[in-house]
Parts: structure tokens; C-alpha cells; sequence
């Protein structure tokens, strides 16, 4: 095994770096949960989850992956033969269907190209022609790490309200959360799908529900673990019916502090800062964006459409110790994902875009980059 002086510069879509800060609140003794000082800790983090999904109602959480959250999601509000209205925007809609499909719900997929997010066009046409409001739900991703593609959930919502469908709302946010701008309440959202591993900037092992009074009111009919009846039950004086990762908990009241610290709209800025910067370093090297609509570019990675994808991220990893994304399903090989997102700040990105020049051999988008950044964006 070869030795590498320095740190690994991880730049997937997740999981991201995790700060020190939260490594360190990890790094306590277990706590019991079932004592009082958990119902504190509990009391301390719901709140803050709160503010950051933006809304006022009920967050539950979950020790899972944010898989476990998509099911969760999935079970509490529908049942086998239910339909739902989800499209086709990259890899992990695709594979969120599956999970629908395999739990027997019916799935009308919309066709997409995996360059641009969910039509809102689209979806309003369909809804307004389902006269007898068969669609029980529309399942969106709001960010698809696959592709740095994001859909536009306020126009969505708009699409339900124009062709006055009751359907719920469900929207995958777990690369997207905390990294740039989202309504749960004001846009409308039934069930907002969350992981700890990328903008929350924790390990993975956490899964979040945010929930509406319209979801709570429907009842799935195959759920047991990811109820969230008794959770809600159990919350209400700070604990949980199961036994909950407790140290990630600790680790993530702090990556709340965090964030509130820095102020969720600089955090905003500070990742569109980073994707403009990136993107500029794409066209410099004369590479392509996979996103192709502007209004759809993500804040927490760029897809770049690259020959031989594979071997790039070979270099980069292999030579200069720089994880980049790889291409998912039908991307495979096609593209290389940069992830920006997180605990990050400009020289990270420099750094970040340096390893990648070096590895595609070509000049020019580190300067870019840094030109822009040092103009304050």
C-alpha cells in the first residue's frame, strides 16, 4: 500500500467531508437514551431540523440511509396498488421507482433525458387529465446527484394547484438540503426526503422524514419500523420507540450549530459561489455541463460529459488522491462528477479543480475559477 502524505480530497456528491467539529461530537461516550439528558439532546435537534427544512411541522428521524427515508416516506402515506406520478431525472429516480414498484405501488414514470429536472409542464398536463383523481402522489427528486440537475419544486407545486389535484407531494432533497434554497411549508411539500451524509455534513446513518398535517392524515397499510405515529408519540418527551444513533445525534446538533453560525442564506451563497466557479473551469477546459438548462444547475455538484470518464477519475485518483463521482446507470463511463458541496470553502475548490486539471491534461479552469472567486463571485 503506497503511503499519501497530506489529506484525501473527497469530492463525490457524498458522503462529503465532515468538519472536525463534528467529529470531535461524535467522538463522546454513548449516551443513554432512555435518560434524560438524550430527551434534552432530542428536544435540542428537532428544532433546529426545523429551521432548516423550513417548516413548522414535524421532522422524524430515522437511523437509516436516506433509502430508508425514501420507504418511509412510501409506506406512511400509500398502499399496494396506490398510483403515483414520478420522473425520470437521473439515476436515483429511477431507482426511487423501483422501491415504489417493489412495493407495489403503480408507477407512471415520465420520460426524461437525465439532462433536465422534472417538467412541471408535464406534470400539470397529466394531474389535469386525471379527471377522477386516481394519482394518489407525485415523487420528485429535487437535486439528482447523478446528474447536477435540479428541478424546480416551486413551479411543481404550482403545476398540483393549477390543475386542482389533491395528490401528495413528495420530494427527494437528501443531495440539496442545507446546500441551497428549500420550502418544505411554502412550497407545499407533503413529505420532504432527507440523509445526514452530504449538506448536513454528518457520516452516513441518518435518514429524515419532514411531514404535513395532508401526510400525517393518510395511513399506508404496510408499516411497522418506519411508523411514524409512535415516533411522533415518543418524540413529544424526547426520545424514540427503537434505539437511535445516538452519536451521530450528538454530531449532528452540532452540525446544526454550524449552520446557523455561518447563516443558512450565506451557506446559500457560498454554494452557488462554488458551482459557478466550477462550471466556468468546465467551459474553460472546453468540456460539456451534462445539465442543459441554466435555471436547473445544481449548488452541490457539476456532471461534466467527458470521453473515457473512467480513466480521468482513475488519474486523479491514483495520482493526485482525489475522489471524484463516477457515472451512474446509462451515465456510466460518460461522465465524472465534482462534488462542492458541505463543509467546504474556495482554496478546497482550487485544490479540488487543480487535481482535476492535472488528471484531464488541459489548461486554464483552475484560472478561471479562481479569477471568479477572487472577484467575490
Amino acid at each position: 500500500m503506497t503511503f499519501r502524505s497530506g489529506r484525501h480530497f473527497l469530492q463525490i456528491p457524498g458522503p462529503t467531508n465532515v468538519p472536525d467539529r463534528v467529529l470531535r461530537a461524535i467522538d463522546r461516550p454513548t449516551l443513554d437514551h432512555r435518560g434524560p439528558d438524550f430527551a434534552q439532546l432530542t428536544k435540542e435537534i428537532l428544532p433546529g431540523l426545523q429551521r432548516v427544512f423550513n417548516t413548522k411541522g414535524p421532522v422524524i428521524v430515522y437511523p437509516s440511509s436516506g433509502t430508508g427515508a425514501w420507504e418511509a416516506a412510501l409506506v406512511n402515506t400509500l398502499s399496494p396498488g396506490d398510483q403515483v406520478l414520478m420522473c425520470e431525472t437521473g439515476h436515483f429516480a429511477t431507482l426511487w421507482r423501483e422501491m415504489a414498484e417493489r412495493l407495489g405501488l403503480s408507477v407512471e414514470f415520465i420520460a426524461g433525458d437525465w439532462r433536465h429536472g422534472a417538467d412541471p409542464a408535464a406534470i400539470e398536463a397529466r394531474l389535469t387529465a386525471d379527471k377522477e383523481h386516481r394519482i394518489s402522489a407525485v415523487a420528485v427528486v429535487h437535486n439528482e446527484t447523478s446528474t447536477g440537475v435540479t428541478s424546480r419544486i416551486a413551479e411543481i407545486r404550482t403545476a398540483l394547484d393549477r390543475a386542482r389535484h389533491p395528490a401528495l407531494l413528495l420530494v427527494d432533497t437528501i443531495s440539496s438540503l442545507a446546500c441551497m434554497d428549500y420550502r418544505h411549508d411554502e412550497w407545499g411539500v407533503d413529505v420532504t426526503v432527507c440523509g445526514s451524509q452530504k449538506g448536513l455534513m454528518l457520516p452516513p446513518g441518518l435518514g429524515f422524514n419532514a411531514v404535513s398535517k395532508k401526510a400525517l392524515a393518510r395511513n399506508g397499510s404496510r408499516r411497522s419500523y418506519w411508523d411514524w405515529k409512535p415516533i411522533l408519540q415518543s418524540n413529544e418527551t424526547g426520545y424514540y420507540p427503537y434505539t437511535p444513533a445516538t452519536n451521530l445525534l450528538y454530531g449532528l446538533r452540532e452540525a446544526l450549530a454550524m449552520l446557523f453560525e455561518e447563516g443558512l442564506e450565506a451557506v446559500f451563497v457560498r454554494h452557488a459561489r462554488h458551482a459557478e466557479a466550477t462550471r466556468r473551469a468546465v467551459r474553460a477546459w472546453g468540456l460539456e455541463l451534462l445539465c442543459a438548462d441554466e435555471r436547473e444547475f445544481s449548488s452541490s455538484l457539476t456532471a461534466i460529459l467527458a470521453p473515457d470518464a473512467d480513466r480521468i477519475r482513475q488519474i486523479a485518483l491514483q495520482r493526485f488522491d482525489l475522489s471524484l463521482g463516477a457515472g451512474l446507470g446509462k451515465l456510466s463511463n460518460r461522465v465524472f462528477r465534482i462534488g462542492h458541496l458541505g463543509w467546504f470553502n474556495d482554496v478546497m475548490l482550487c485544490g479540488t479543480l487543480a487535481g482535476v486539471e492535472m488528471a484531464l491534461g488541459r489548461k486554464g479552469g483552475v484560472a478561471a475559477a479562481m479569477e471568479w472567486l477572487a472577484k467575490g463571485g
